[in-house]
């Protein structure tokens, strides 16, 4: 049986050899094969680190209460007043601004909003959510008996740079207090 294995490792040990000593593989065919093989990964993980960045850049969602701590109601006043919520709870892709209460859409898309209004018995409150000035829905409530909330939501189609804030009717009251019952939210649901 050692005898066999002696010859059989023999016979492959030449094989080898013969191999090695008299190539049959076209070594420049099989160099210039991984050098398009190494340029279509690198075309690839060129598009990858694009399609990746810009995944990143459609990351676009903020939520916030109005009040950053405390406990206040904002009006009456004579005129409108853009709310500025500051207690920002986040704010992927910094598309709100905290100083001054506006959302500026980054990419082009749809997105969803959402607000709540709260006010205490005997006051009214009223708020718009504005699309560049324009209104797009409201919330009211005319001098309740005891607290009241309310809130509304809509889904808008925007172009890079609009516009997306809520505004204080003239008159009327809001109210906050650490449980951030006054807030305002959105989020891209998908680029166009």
């Amino acid at each position: 049986m050692g005898v066999v294995l002696l010859v059989l490792l023999l016979c492959a040990g030449s094989s080898i050899a013969r191999d090695v000593l008299s190539p049959t593989v076209d070594i420049i065919a099989e160099l210039e094969k991984l050098k398009h093989m190494d340029e279509r990964i690198q075309k690839l993980e060129e598009t990858l680190t694009k399609v990746l960045s810009e995944n990143e850049d459609k990351k676009v969602a903020f939520s916030a209460g109005l009040l950053a701590f405390g406990t206040e109601k904002i009006g009456p006043i004579g005129d409108t007043k853009t709310l500025e919520y500051k207690k920002v709870f986040s704010n992927v892709g910094n598309a709100y601004d905290s100083n001054t209460g506006i959302f500026t859409a980054p990419v082009k898309g749809v997105y969803y909003f959402r607000f709540y209004g709260h006010c205490h018995g005997g006051t009214t409150m009223a708020v718009s959510l504005l699309k560049n000035g324009q209104n797009q829905c409201s919330v009211h409530s005319a001098r309740p008996a005891s607290n009241s909330n309310a809130s509304n939501g809509v889904v808008l189609t925007l172009e890079i740079g609009d516009q997306i804030y809520t505004v204080l009717w003239r008159n009327t009251w809001v109210y906050d207090d650490p449980a951030s019952y006054t807030s305002f939210s959105g989020f891209l649901i998908f680029p166009l």
